[in-house]
């Protein structure tokens, strides 16, 4: 796999991330590395330390699949630092022409992640409903505000991190329910080194630990994990509905009035809508891209 394609699927993972409502497990799924992404988390364990010792950095690096990880997570870490700037400002300012884009590019993901499925049998059934259920409880949930603190912000990135590399439950939305999206978000473009690192703590934990569970799950019971992944995706929809009606605000760190409570209304017809639907139909045709040149590249 070309390493600059490979970044490039890095950057689109961590923009995913960055907004509330979209995953960057869907576009790790969506560009073919997913598999991939999670058996090389779980490589990272006891037996990797014991090759180690025994055989060596390059055996061990071999072992955890580092390069890929390494590639992968600079283009993710890269996306974060510059872009989170970028979407936080379009979301404040230009927030359903960014939803509008990113509906179209989960309908597209959903439809996707369906096809993969060869066989729709009742536990195929009862997953997705499931799924899609789980989602649109979490998509419609209000958010809270929980005090910051250090063992609060190690929680929240074991939490996080765990619905970031699940297709359609979005990390950055959890944080938002839990009150903590504009702390987090203010820490990365200000550059808040002890905020950031507990973060990560907490993020790596969770990242070790859930990974195995997927990763087993994919291995042993493909076809049902899919078809649960498919709808949490489809649930999302409720959450990155680009029309909403604001209930109540509130003043984030930088002193802006910003929405606090929505839900979805209905779209007014007229020259912003026409824009938003372009957009939405933009992002179908990046997921069908991207997944042509996934196949391509494989």
């Amino acid at each position: 796999m070309s390493a600059v394609w490979l970044f490039l699927k890095g950057v689109a993972m961590g923009a995913a991330d960055v907004v509330p409502g979209v995953s960057g497990g869907t576009i790790a799924f969506i560009t073919g590395i997913y598999g991939e992404l999670l058996d090389s988390i779980r490589s990272i364990n006891l037996n990797a330390l014991k090759t180690l010792f025994s055989d060596g950095p390059q055996a061990a690096w071999k072992a955890i699949n580092g390069t890929f990880l390494l590639t992968l997570g600079s283009g993710i870490l890269l996306a974060l630092v510059s872009l989170a700037r970028v979407l936080h400002h379009l979301l404040l300012h230009y927030p359903v022409l960014l939803w509008a884009f990113f509906f179209g590019l989960i309908i597209a993901s959903c439809w996707h992640m369906g096809k993969t499925i060869a066989q729709w049998r009742w536990q195929e059934l009862l997953a997705l409903v499931s799924g899609a259920v789980i989602a649109a409880f979490i998509s419609l949930a209000s958010p809270t505000s929980i005090e910051p603190t250090t063992l609060i912000i190690f929680g929240a990135g074991s939490i996080a991190i765990c619905a970031m590399i699940l297709p359609g439950i979005s990390g950055s939305f959890i944080l938002l329910l839990m009150g903590l999206y504009e702390p987090v978000l203010g820490a990365v473009r200000s550059g808040d080194i002890v905020l950031l690192g507990t973060f990560a703590a907490g993020a790596g934990l969770g990242l070790m630990l859930f990974s195995r569970v997927l990763s087993w799950l994919l291995h042993h019971y493909e076809h049902t994990l899919m078809a649960l992944l498919t709808g949490f995706m489809a649930g999302s929809l409720l959450k990155v509905w680009p029309w909403k009606e604001t209930i109540s605000t509130r003043v984030n760190s930088k002193g802006e009035i910003i929405p606090f409570i929505q839900q979805n209304s209905l779209p007014v017809v007229d020259d912003m809508f026409a824009v938003a639907v372009v957009l939405m139909v933009i992002g179908a045709l990046v997921v069908l891209i991207m997944e042509r040149v996934a196949v391509s590249h494989k």
